[in-house]
């Protein structure tokens, strides 16, 4: 290890530090603010240490993890997101009865390791990575021990997930028994001509690996388990999931396709425009036919992911810029929206304010947090002015500049189709007042830093929407390594 390596994982050692840190704080003392603070505090210090890691990269890291802009620009984001996710956390689970200081814990260990994962660059610490947050995951869904819905929710994401995981292990297997590496960049050069003879295990190993990453990211028709978690977990815990989670996954897979080479074989390229294709019509269509937020979300995000498979498949300096573009977006708007069921509902109660009716004539007892909202939705519909619509305006460039028609064609269509379930939630907010039910009207001092986390989520979706150049000029230097 030299001077430069430990530089480069000092990310890494400073979130694995508050790990500890905090363990040993709760074993101490059990105290929640404390808990939360340290948690915040941590995450904070772990991305200014990305300052440092600037001037050392590109840095290979024991041949298992590389840190170059590409693992910095996603680090950051998790580490941004975690941080969101905490004020999230820290106003939802304030009143609830049981120990909540181990929710902290189990965020922490998700967000390092999909640190680990995004920087990964060889199978071993891919699968390090992935399981370290995986299973975090698990816990922080059933947290809830006494709801039978979210420990419903908690087995589901377990037995599929391990079901993934095995089918990952496998394909990898198969991979490394037929070009003797588990190093990415390894296989550009040792795999077969793409205009050759076929090579079945490496056709089998690398769709293995491929359905292991679609089972994570939830594309059809690996999709099933999405709209029952979602639902069951609570509400930030859903939002860390769809956006934390995901996008690590994702931004290692986008990793893997460009760096393995294996965009330039046209059976996987094909596999993956059918699975775009499926989860954008599929995505849209079932939420269109739900009643309960959370599943709409669930729904939508299947459909979110299929639009970013267009730029992946896109591939090439444009499609990689349209993709990390688009999960910036996504991440911002996504836990707003789950930031709003989060401050609306409590973990005391058998439920989150997760139907439609919850927010009937929302905008006459909370206007602010409705425009909020409307914000939200519209950002995630795509509506110009707003952080969704540069995502999504990248995503349809990155296509028509490789004649992606086909795939074109089913993002307008499911956009016109998202377009109107998400204003069905919009129009409800503002219909006459109805009985509140479980919904929290007044918000005490936890809720409040709850609420300013929102704010500045909303306000980033804004900026972003009508000045997005800022955004634009840092992803474009920093996917330099990919392009």
């Amino acid at each position: 290890m030299t001077e430069q390596a430990l530089i480069a994982l000092l990310p890494i050692m400073v979130m694995a530090a508050t790990v500890v840190v905090v363990m040993l704080v709760i074993a101490w003392e059990r105290n929640h603010r404390l808990t939360a603070f340290l948690s915040a505090a941590g995450q904070l210090f772990a991305l200014l240490s990305l300052a440092p890691v600037l001037d050392v990269m590109p840095q290979p890291v024991t041949g298992m993890l590389v840190m170059d802009s590409y693992a910095v620009f996603y680090m950051g984001l998790i580490l941004g997101s975690g941080l969101a996710g905490t004020f999230l956390f820290y106003g939802y689970i304030d009143k609830f009865q049981g120990n909540r200081e181990e929710l902290y814990l189990l965020l922490l260990m998700a967000t390092l390791g999909a640190m680990v994962l995004v920087a990964s660059n060889d199978f071993v610490s891919l699968f390090l990575g992935l399981e370290l947050m995986t299973l975090s995951l698990f816990g922080m869904v059933a947290y809830p021990v006494r709801e039978r819905r979210a420990l419903e929710a908690a087995i589901k994401y377990l037995i599929l997930s391990a079901v993934a995981s095995a089918v990952l292990l496998f394909g990898i297997a198969l991979v490394y028994a037929e070009l003797g590496t588990l190093q990415l960049p390894m296989l550009a050069q040792l795999l077969p001509d793409p205009h050759g003879p076929r090579n079945l295990m490496l056709l089998a190993g690398g769709a293995m690996i491929m359905v292991g990453f679609g089972f994570k990211l939830s594309l059809v028709p690996f999709h099933l388990w999405t709209p029952d978690v979602y639902e069951g977990a609570p509400a930030p815990v859903t939002g860390f999931l769809a956006t934390v989670s995901k996008g690590a996954v994702l931004a290692l897979a986008l990793r893997y396709f460009i760096t393995s080479g294996v965009h330039v074989y046209d059976s996987l390229v094909l596999g993956l425009s059918l699975t775009a294709l499926l989860s954008i019509m599929v995505g849209n269509w079932l939420a269109l036919m739900q009643q309960n937020v959370k599943r709409i979300l669930a729904y939508s995000s299947i459909a979110h992911f299929g639009y970013v498979l267009v730029g992946m498949i896109a591939a090439g300096p444009f499609g990689v810029e349209s993709v990390s573009i688009y999960l910036v977006t996504y991440f911002v708007t996504t836990l707003g929206a789950f930031g709003v069921v989060g401050l609306l509902s409590t973990p005391i109660s058998d439920r989150d304010a997760d139907q439609l009716w919850d927010y009937r004539g929302l905008f006459w007892r909370r206007p602010f947090l409705t425009g909020a909202f409307t914000v939200i939705l519209l950002s995630l519909a795509g509506i110009p002015f707003t952080a969704g619509f540069i995502g999504k305006f990248y995503i349809v460039a990155a296509g028509v500049d490789q004649g992606l028609w086909v795939l074109l064609a089913a993002v307008v269509v499911g956009s016109a189709i998202g377009l109107f379930y998400y204003l069905r939630i919009m129009v409800t907010l503002y219909l006459p007042s109805t009985s509140t039910h479980n919904l929290r009207l007044e918000l005490s001092w936890p809720q409040k830093i709850m609420g300013l986390a929102m704010i500045v989520l909303t306000i980033t979706l804004v900026f972003m929407g009508t000045y997005p150049e800022p955004l634009i000029a840092v992803t474009r230097v920093m996917m330099a390594p990919l392009q």
